[in-house]
């Protein structure tokens, strides 16, 4: 079989030699594109002879997986695949796996820093303290003790929550499909009305599909505490960010940490959320540690593995 990775997955080539060796020595032929592209032509001749095709973030639309006609598995090296053209894929019943469960703590763990970021004023205090001021109004927020909602419970909110556990706090949770392990780690379920009411921290944790977009719209952002902090490391299109922006500058809630937006950075000078107040915003680093974009890869690899052995692994439904 033809296996092809079409962009670069963020670790040395010698990585990608190891991974792939195993594929080699099966007798089947191995492409490595090591530079991204957009260009939907030069796409089209990339997949056009391939059996199973290896992406990261890059997008690959329906015309694209249209042309690959020999195309039977995707192996995405993601959590999310709504950057890939789904509908042909049903169509051409193409199996897609993800890498399910690289990036749980290293996602779960920006959380927390997004959170202590914003309650403690930090990027406030070291600007403060290399402009030869003082602690003034850098009285902060604790974490310990607060109520936390986590809005979606699967493994990225649950690891979340247990971190958030470690603070002492009280966890509400909200999702279409209730988790035992989410109940065991202590989380409530209720209904995200009641938990955007009662918490003073809101995590998101949504995959981007039809239903999630636009999700947390202004009527939701509305009903949180004036108090309250919103923590977006899933996916920017789930949130209304207009109608987060507003929010944030008439007071409406005290701030926001944010790791993703409507588009992927660079962000335009004129998105609302780049001057809005009392927000921390990093440029979609949550799922990249270097232990994690090695997770990344070799969980890729191992997909296409089982593939081949008729053992199919992380399977995605869509």
């Amino acid at each position: 079989m033809k296996i092809k990775l079409l962009e670069p997955l963020g670790v040395d080539e010698k990585i990608i030699d190891e991974l792939s060796s195993g594929l080699i020595a099966r007798g089947h032929e191995f492409v490595y594109y090591n530079e991204k592209t957009t260009d939907i032509d030069e796409l089209k001749k990339r997949v056009e002879d391939a059996d199973v095709l290896m992406i990261a973030n890059n997008p690959l639309p329906n015309e694209v997986i249209k042309s690959a006609e020999h195309l039977k598995m995707l192996s995405v090296a993601f959590i999310g695949i709504d950057h890939v053209g789904q509908e042909e894929c049903k169509k051409k019943n193409i199996i897609i796996s993800n890498a399910a469960g690289y990036c749980d703590a290293t996602v779960a763990e920006l959380v927390i820093g997004l959170t202590i970021n914003v309650l403690r004023n930090m990027n406030a205090g070291d600007a403060a303290t290399r402009n030869g001021r003082t602690i003034a109004g850098l009285i902060g927020n604790e974490v310990s003790g607060k109520t936390v909602g986590i809005v979606g419970t699967g493994r990225i909110g649950r690891k979340t929550a247990e971190l958030f556990k470690a603070f002492n706090c009280k966890l509400l949770g909200y999702d279409a499909l209730a988790s035992e392990d989410a109940k065991n780690i202590g989380i409530e379920y209720v209904s995200i009305e009641e938990l955007l009411k009662e918490s003073d921290i809101v995590s998101l944790h949504l995959p981007l599909t039809g239903e999630t977009r636009g999700f947390l719209n202004a009527d939701k952002i509305s009903l949180m505490k004036k108090t309250a902090i919103l923590i977006n490391a899933a996916r920017g299109p789930i949130v209304d960010n207009s109608a987060l922006a507003a929010a944030l500058n008439e007071n409406k809630i005290a701030g926001a940490g944010l790791d993703v937006f409507d588009m992927e950075p660079p962000i335009p000078e004129d998105y609302p959320l780049l001057h809005a107040k009392n927000t921390v915003l990093t440029p979609h680093v949550a799922y990249a540690s270097e232990e994690s974009i090695y997770r990344r890869a070799k969980i890729t690899f191992d997909n296409v593995y089982g593939w081949l052995e008729g053992k199919p692994t992380n399977v995605m439904k869509y």
